[in-house]
């Protein structure tokens, strides 16, 4: 039996319902209000069943509305969580037995010298022994500073975003060469998300080819997965969610790489099934 499709970058935000934290990140407009059924909607729509829902910045570490989101699921859905650094852990344990999979990072947020922090490295233990993953959002330069930490810290890395590289600035630029290397030798995973944010170019963000391409080089194809960044936060112009499906397309015409990318990885790497989640995750 086929796989279902999963995307590996959403997020879902209900003011009305849980009030974002003040002076937390990113606070979305009225109209960037992305609900729980509205979401639901969109993945029905484009053939979608499956979603890696992330904590966005504007909910801080409550994170109320992303279990309220993977309960309403009924198993369709994991979680990426904002925890505090020192949460017991009881508590990450009822989060991981709600469908959490992992913490995210979100340097611009939070600081981009976090990982320098005495606190750090003990934080991440506590992660990788959890068998979750690390998930990092970081511009390109960042990822050169953050690498070593990440590597020290054991945990599994999700890189968000392509890691942001500047397509102007060639595959050569120090933060991108980073990522490559998590790929290549810490066993990381990326998401191939968010095309819009960083092309120079209208659809089909052609300039990002060739960093697509390195990605699955030095990734491999196993440790690549497809997020669409809906609702599309602060998006630079309107964002059309089956063109994120259809920017994939171009970027892996290989159809059995494609597969592996919007199917098979994500049931592997986040414990995709139609029940609860797995007490551990088999990677």
């Amino acid at each position: 039996m086929t796989r279902p499709i999963v995307d590996c970058h959403a997020h879902v935000l209900e003011p009305d319902r849980f009030p974002y934290v003040e002076g937390a990140g990113y606070r979305p407009r009225p109209d960037e209000a992305g609900t729980y059924a509205g979401f639901a909607a969109v993945l029905r729509a484009h053939g979608v069943e499956r979603a890696l829902v992330v904590q966005p910045s504007a909910y801080a570490t409550d994170n109320a509305c992303l279990l309220d989101a993977l309960g309403r699921a009924g198993g369709r859905f994991r979680g990426i969580a904002v925890v505090d650094w020192q949460s017991p852990d009881e508590s990450l344990a009822a989060l991981q037995r709600r469908g959490v999979v992992g913490i995210r990072l979100n340097l611009p947020a939070i600081g981009r010298d976090v990982l320098a922090r005495p606190e750090a490295r003990p934080f991440l233990a506590r992660v990788a022994a959890r068998d979750w993953f690390v998930q990092v959002y970081a511009r390109s330069d960042t990822w050169a500073e953050i690498e070593a930490p990440l590597r020290d810290g054991g945990a599994t890395v999700l890189v968000d975003h392509l890691g942001e590289p500047d397509p102007a600035r060639g595959l050569g630029q120090p933060g991108f060469q980073a990522v490559l290397r998590l790929g290549r030798e810490a066993g990381a995973v990326v998401k191939l998300s968010a095309p819009y944010r960083l092309s120079a170019r209208p659809f089909p963000h052609d300039d990002l080819a060739p960093f697509v391409a390195a990605l699955v080089d030095a990734f491999g194809a196993e440790r690549c997965v497809w997020g669409s960044d809906w609702p599309f936060l602060a998006a630079p112009h309107p964002v059309d969610y089956g063109r994120m499906l259809e920017w994939l397309g171009r970027s892996l015409p290989d159809a059995t790489i494609r597969d592996r990318v919007l199917r098979d990885n994500p049931a592997r790497l986040f414990g995709f099934a139609d029940g609860p989640p797995p007490a551990g995750r088999g990677r």
